[in-house]
C-alpha cells in the first residue's frame, strides 16, 4: 500500500513511524513535504499540505491508496472534502467537523448547545465589545484571571492567559489588531473564566459513532521550567495511568466524549478521524478547554510509542466505519516526549544549526527521536530548520524510568543554542473525586 502523511513536523514522524512499526502490510510512504527524519522512513515530497489541488492530482497519478492529514490547517479549508468529492480515501474530518477547532466561538457555543461542561465564556467582535465585558464583573474581581482567545487558528500563539482586568483588555486588544496573530483569526475573541485545576488531554479515534480511547497525556506548554514565560506549541508530553483515574475517565467519557460523537451526528457533521480534547480537571469534576480535530504535538509522539494495534488498522477502520470491529491496544508503559528547541523559540530562532549527536541514538529501542523542525544542508548535515527541533521520546515500566530514559538520551544530543524544559512530568494530577 502507499500512504501519504501531510504534514512537516513530528507529530508526522511519529504517524510514519507507527505505520512502519505496527503494520503487517508492505507499505510504501510518503511525507508531504517531511522533515530531515521523516526522510529516513518515507519518500519527501515538495508539495504543500495546504494545496489540495496539488495534492489531488500527485494522489491519483501516484495511485496513492490512503492519506493522512497531520495539521489543523488543511483539515480547516476542506482538505477531507475535496478528497472525497474526488472518491480518494483520506483519513480526518470534514470541514464542517473541523470547525471545532477552526473557531474557538462555534466550538464553545457547540459546548453549550450539547451541555458539556466547560468555562463560562462570551465572544466579541471589538476591542471596545471586549473593554465593556471586561468591566462588566462578569469574570470576576479585576484581579481576577481571565483567558482570552482568538476566534481562528493562530498557530498556538492565539490564547492568552491574563492575570488582571487590564492585562485582558490589552490581550485582547493585541490580538485584535492583528500583530500578533492572522488579523483573520482574531476578527472575533473569546473571553472566557480561567479555571483552576491540573491539564490533561485525551485524545480518541472515531468514525462516526464509534470511538476508542488513546492513553491519557499531558502537555507542558510554556517554555519556562515550573510553567513559567510564553506558551508555546509543546515543550513535552507525558502518557501515565495517574492522569485520569478510572473513575475520572469514565466521567470524561460520559460527560465529554459522548454528548461530543453524539452532537456532531445530531448536528449534520458526523467526526471522523482523530479527536484531541484538552481538560482541566477542576474541583468541581473535569472541564473542557478546547477541542482539536487532529493529533496534538508533542503528545502524539508519547501516545503513539505506546500502540500495539496496526495504525493502518485503525485508520481503515475510522475510513470504513468499523471501528467497533477493532480492538485498539496499548503497552501498560508510561511515556515521555521532552522537546528540544532552538534558542529564542518561541520567539525568533536561527535555522541552519548542525546538530550533534542523533548517530548515538539510532539503536536504542525504548527512545525514538522525532524530528520537528529539521532539514539536511548541502553537506548532508542535519540542522536545524524550526523553532521546536526534536522530540525524545521514552517508554518505560513507570514514569520514573521513562524520564531518566528519556533525559539521559537527551544529554547525547547537543547544537549550539539548543533548549529543553528540565522539569517535563512534574506536574500530577491533583486529586480529585469523581462524584463531584
Amino acid at each position: 500500500m502507499k500512504i501519504l502523511v501531510l504534514g512537516s513536523g513530528g507529530r508526522e514522524h511519529a504517524i510514519l513511524w507507527a505505520l512502519n512499526q505496527t503494520s503487517s502490510v508492505d507499505l510504501e510512504l510518503f511525507g508531504a513535504p517531511g522533515n530531515a527524519g521523516i526522510s529516513q522512513l518515507a519518500t519527501c515530497l515538495p508539495l504543500s499540505s495546504t494545496d489540495p489541488s496539488s495534492l489531488v492530482d500527485y494522489v491519483k497519478s501516484e495511485g496513492i491508496d490512503l492519506t493522512m492529514v497531520g495539521p489543523e490547517a488543511p483539515l480547516a479549508e476542506g482538505i477531507v472534502d475535496s478528497f472525497e468529492q474526488q472518491r480518494l480515501a483520506i483519513v480526518g474530518p470534514s470541514r464542517a467537523a473541523s470547525r471545532l477547532e477552526s473557531s474557538k466561538a462555534f466550538a464553545k457555543d457547540f459546548m453549550a448547545r450539547n451541555k458539556i461542561p466547560t468555562a463560562d465564556y462570551c465572544v466579541v467582535d471589538s476591542v471596545a465589545s471586549a473593554q465593556e465585558i471586561l468591566r462588566s464583573g462578569r469574570f470576576g474581581s479585576v484581579s481576577s484571571p481571565v483567558v482570552v482567545k482568538a476566534d481562528g487558528l493562530a498557530a498556538g500563539k492565539g490564547v492568552i492567559v491574563a492575570g488582571s482586568r487590564a492585562e485582558a483588555e490589552a490581550a485582547a486588544a493585541s490580538l485584535m489588531s492583528g500583530n500578533v496573530v492572522d488579523p483573520d483569526a482574531a476578527k472575533r475573541v473569546v473571553i472566557e473564566q480561567a479555571l483552576e485545576g491540573t491539564e490533561a488531554s485525551l485524545l480518541l479515534f472515531s468514525d462516526g459513532r464509534d470511538y476508542a480511547l488513546m492513553p491519557a497525556a499531558r502537555d507542558h506548554k510554556r517554555i519556562g521550567e515550573n510553567d513559567t514565560g510564553p506558551n508555546t506549541g509543546g515543550m513535552g508530553a507525558i502518557t501515565d495511568r495517574s492522569i485520569l483515574e478510572k473513575a475520572v475517565l469514565d466521567r470524561v467519557v460520559r460527560e465529554v466524549v459522548e454528548p461530543t460523537l453524539k452532537g456532531a451526528r445530531s448536528e449534520g457533521f458526523p467526526f471522523r478521524g482523530v479527536l484531541f480534547l484538552g481538560l482541566m480537571l477542576t474541583a468541581e469534576g473535569p472541564k473542557l478547554l478546547e477541542y482539536n480535530v487532529r493529533f496534538g504535538d508533542p503528545e502524539t509522539q508519547a501516545i503513539l510509542v505506546r500502540l500495539k494495534t496496526s495504525l493502518l488498522d485503525v485508520f481503515e477502520a475510522i475510513r470504513t466505519g468499523a471501528l467497533r470491529e477493532l480492538k485498539v491496544e496499548w503497552s501498560d508503559d508510561s511515556s515521555v516526549c521532552v522537546v528540544l528547541a532552538s534558542e529564542g523559540y518561541p520567539g525568533k530562532y536561527r535555522a541552519g544549526v548542525p546538530i550533534e549527536g542523533l548517530a548515538d541514538l539510532a539503536t536504542d529501542k525504548n527512545v525514538q527521536v522525532f524530528h520537528a523542525g529539521t532539514t539536511r544542508s548541502e553537506r548532508g548535515e542535519v540542522v536545524t530548520a524550526g523553532g521546536r527541533v526534536l522530540g525524545v521520546t521514552a517508554t518505560g515500566a513507570t514514569l520514573d524510568d521513562a524520564l531518566r530514559l528519556c533525559y539521559s538520551a537527551v544529554e547525547k544530543i547537543s547544537w549550539q543554542g539548543m533548549q529543553y524544559r528540565r522539569d517535563i512530568g512534574k506536574f500530577r494530577t491533583m486529586p480529585l473525586k469523581a462524584g463531584h
